[in-house]
């Protein structure tokens, strides 16, 4: 298992994600902020930071997702992706820790793989939190 990510000055509610989303106000930034409040809503310790100009999810510091809008698509994006359980084939990226879900506006997602996905990365952080 891999040290985990950290990132200073997270928040609950950061301003820096505020300010993110409220300059994405578009089908894709809509997308995005769908799939980010599915992030802030897995546990009450979670917490947000704006990381590489991309929203991120944390818990006690420690990055598990991040979503970004581009100019097609959106990413849902997970820090230890590569050893996320993934049975629907949903995941995409060829690196050696991180993966992605790419969202198109015109293509459908399904809801509960990809929730079953956020859920997998959130409690991934908290086992590895446990073991460090």
């Amino acid at each position: 298992m891999r040290k985990l990510f950290r990132l200073d000055n997270t928040a609950k509610c950061h301003p820096s994600v505020v300010w993110w989303f409220g300059a994405h106000q578009d089908p894709l930034g809509a997308i995005a902020q769908r799939w980010f409040e599915a992030l802030r809503s897995c546990g009450p310790d979670v917490e947000e930071t704006l990381h590489d100009g991309q929203p991120t999810a944390c818990v006690d510091g420690a990055a598990f997702a991040y979503v970004d809008a581009f100019t097609s698509h959106v990413n849902v994006g997970f820090f230890q992706g590569a050893e996320l359980p993934d049975p629907e084939g949903m995941l995409e990226g060829s690196g050696k820790f991180m993966r992605h879900v790419k969202l198109r506006p015109d293509a459908e997602v399904d809801p509960t793989a990809l929730s079953a996905l956020i859920d997998a990365a959130y409690a991934d952080v908290k086992t590895r939190l446990k073991m460090e």
